[in-house]
């Protein structure tokens, strides 16, 4: 398909997406987390893993200068966009119309989010609804928390899964997530690539857990962190996600991000006491 110059271009090629956007992804790190890890998900498993033979990627140049970018996993699923201004979100509204594309939802910072959803109400009739509200948090200086719970961290290994996925069910549960969460689907899953520490209690009981993406253009991504509800208030959340917070900086990773829900001031206090600081607000529409 033939673009104009300065247009949105749409492929299903991660691989041709990446060769045009993936320099622009990694210049802003923190802001495109979501695409670059996305993106690093599905070369390093195979989109297929997912589900997501019918993925679709776009980005939009302007005078041979990438200026956004979008994915989509699947028709089911909603896009993800980088920041966009008002005019870029209408114009990729205008084209996905033209295309013939449904979107059952999009999410991105909140500006970029509403925007789109104005625009595929102008231009569809569909009435935009807000579903979640996040924060994306950057790590700054890391505080560790005082004092520190009873108990240690442990990296977790294979022996571990069935543990890990009974807590990954929880966190599922806990955010809305309709995943099936067992021995047959976990590597179809996004929950299976990354690498997680427990906080055990002196007994050896896990009581809390954080996970970490792989890093990607120096970022490393906290998810998921979750502790059963009986166990909350213990410390044992902010003790975990320190702990994996301090190995992605031995790691080397120059940011450090993780999501809040917004709705959530118990969550948002306790990451804020570590050295999270607020970059961006989020938001999630569907349609």
């Amino acid at each position: 398909m033939k673009h104009a110059p300065d247009d949105w271009h749409l492929t299903q090629d991660i691989d041709d997406f990446l060769a045009h956007a993936g320099e622009f992804l990694r210049s802003r790190p923190v802001p495109h987390v979501m695409p670059l890890t996305w993106t690093a998900r599905l070369r390093a498993r195979g989109a297929a893993v997912y589900g997501a033979e019918a993925a679709v990627f776009g980005w939009l140049e302007r005078a041979g200068e990438v200026h956004g970018a979008f994915y989509r996993l699947s028709p089911r699923r909603g896009l993800s966009l980088t920041p966009l201004t008002a005019d870029q979100a209408d114009a990729l509204a205008a084209r996905l119309v033209a295309l013939g594309h449904s979107v059952p939802s999009a999410s991105a910072d909140d500006a970029t989010a509403t925007a789109f959803a104005e625009a595929w109400q102008r231009h569809t009739g569909a009435m935009p609804s807000v579903r979640v509200r996040l924060c994306l948090h950057r790590l700054g200086m890391l505080v560790p928390p005082e004092p520190v719970p009873a108990g240690r961290s442990r990296a977790v290994g294979e022996r571990d899964l069935e543990q890990l996925m009974g807590l990954c069910r929880g966190f599922a549960a806990d955010v809305g997530e309709a995943v099936t969460i067992d021995a047959d689907s976990w590597a179809h899953t996004r929950f299976a690539d990354k690498r997680y520490t427990f906080w055990e209690a002196p007994d050896g009981t896990p009581v809390s857990m954080a996970g970490a993406n792989p890093m990607v253009a120096g970022l490393v991504q906290v998810d998921p962190v979750y502790t059963p509800a009986p166990l909350r208030g213990r410390g044992y959340a902010g003790a975990v996600t320190a702990e994996v917070s301090r190995a992605a900086l031995a790691a080397g990773a120059e940011d450090v991000v993780l999501f809040t829900d917004a709705a959530n001031p118990t969550s948002n206090a306790l990451y804020r006491r570590l050295g999270y600081v607020p970059v961006v607000d989020w938001a999630a529409y569907d349609f």
